[in-house]
């Protein structure tokens, strides 16, 4: 542990704001001096005891509870005092004022170093921890329900079930490399091939479903593009179910983009409304523009939205395929842009074959929409299956699959060489560690844990 981990903290751990009740959390190796301190008795452990909250003066600062968690049985696995009191900021700023001055080598935490602390103390792997964070900050029902299931540890199990089975397999090719003079054919003898090939699909499995968890997580950004007055503002609102744009008929009412998060099926999809594409003279509707080719670069898919009833206009097909012309290599082509064609109940245009017809205005082809966004999203699980996941674990899960496929490259080889093969199982091992924190740098820690708030 780092010196600074050897020092008693302390935090406010309820929200900012007024509330009807807030919380004063601290926890340090030992306790029993502040508890005695703050109240002049013992506190009975785990117990909720009611008493008043005083200051220097021995003046009431308010009544409240106090819940005393002797170590190693409490979240940080450390001693813990709990105080609840009414939920007014300057109660708690008061209780924490307090404490501070009783206590001289008391500090106040950092974000997440209550959960970074159950970390190093063996209370939670760091997948659970990171569970705890995206539990908080889940915008959906789904990925609340996906990260409790991460935080109870059943993205953890299917890691360690992995990881087992690779110290296993590498116990068998390191054995095989200390003792050369048994001259054991270990490749077909110990079915390494095999074994192999199991962890694979295994892992294969876990891979997605880690992609799964993922995109309930983090979702996807979907940009709405195309020329003005072509219905993106009314698509936005129909799809959020709400006004969140403002829709007229006067061309370049949008000037900014304009984001709603929609779920569906428990994804969320941030869907983003920019400024009609097209030249203008008016400076603000030109940044407008130019955030809007930014926007579509960075985007997870494109809507690009032609108006069913203009179709055929000279001035207007023309701009569009000035537009087609702008848009990013990687968009052309790929499935992440989807043509929409809007107004269909306007229009007397026979439809295009390609990309999806609707009406923004009536909702019709919405749904097919909705559908078209999670095929795009690449979503096919059931959530109650999922445990939720971040960016960094579908890395190291890919990073544990290449190393797999070395190992299976060296394994098929009929001049193998064993301690290659036992290299790409270290490697692949490491990967793994890297999830729960078997194997990770400080650096690593210290970039996960900053992002949590203060007082978890």
């Amino acid at each position: 542990m780092l010196p600074r981990h050897h020092d008693p903290i302390v935090a406010i751990a309820t929200a900012s704001g007024r509330g009807a009740v807030g919380i004063v959390r601290i926890s340090g190796a030992d306790l029993s001096s502040l508890v005695g301190a703050l109240f002049g008795r013992t506190l009975t452990p785990r117990h909720a005891t009611y008493l008043p909250f005083t200051d220097g003066a021995g003046a009431p600062i308010d009544h409240g509870l106090a819940i005393h968690f002797p170590a190693p049985h409490s979240y940080t696995g450390e001693d813990v005092l709990e105080l609840q009191a009414h939920g007014g900021p300057v109660v708690l700023q008061l209780l924490l004022g307090r404490c501070l001055t009783l206590e001289p080598t008391l500090r106040l935490a950092q974000p997440g170093e209550f959960t970074e602390r159950a970390f190093l103390n063996d209370k939670l792997d760091l997948a659970q921890a990171e569970a705890v964070s995206d539990l908080i900050e889940a915008s959906t029902e789904a990925a609340a329900r996906s990260a409790g299931r991460s935080l109870s540890g059943a993205f953890s199990t299917e890691i360690n079930g992995l990881r087992d089975r690779l110290i296993q397999l590498r116990m068998l090719v390191e054995a095989t490399l200390d003792f050369p003079e048994e001259e054991i054919d270990f490749l077909e003898q110990a079915n390494a091939r095999g074994r192999l090939q199991a962890i694979a699909g295994q892992l294969d499995k876990v891979l997605d479903q880690a992609r799964q968890g993922a995109l309930l997580r983090e979702g996807i950004t979907v940009v709405l593009a195309g020329q003005p007055n072509v219905g993106k503002s009314s698509l936005l609102n129909a799809l959020a179910g709400a006004e969140l744009a403002i829709v007229t008929p006067i061309a370049g009412t949008t000037r900014d983009k304009v984001t709603g998060t929609i779920q569906i099926e428990g994804v969320p999809v941030h869907v983003i409304d920019t400024a009609g594409l097209r030249d203008s003279v008016d400076e603000v509707e030109r940044i407008g523009v130019a955030r809007s080719w930014s926007e579509i670069e960075r985007a997870d898919a494109v809507l690009f939205m032609h108006d069913l009833t203009r179709i055929g206009e000279a001035a207007y097909d023309a701009v569009d395929t000035q537009i087609a012309g702008r848009l990013p290599a990687a968009l052309l082509g790929s499935d992440r842009l989807v043509h929409i064609f809007n107004k269909a109940d306007a229009a007397a245009t026979p439809i295009p074959a390609v990309g999806l017809a609707l009406s923004a205005r009536t909702g019709a082809g919405i749904d097919a929409l909705r559908g078209r966004l999670l095929a795009l999203a690449g979503w096919h699980a059931a959530p109650e299956g999922v445990f939720i996941a971040r960016t960094r674990h579908v890395q190291a899960l890919r990073a544990t699959r290449a190393h797999l496929n070395a190992a299976l490259e060296q394994a098929a080889r009929a001049d193998a060489a064993l301690d290659l093969l036992a290299e790409e199982l270290r490697l692949a091992h490491d990967a793994l560690g890297e999830i729960t924190g078997a194997f990770g740098a400080d650096e690593l820690l210290g970039e996960i844990f900053s992002r949590f708030c203060i007082g978890k």
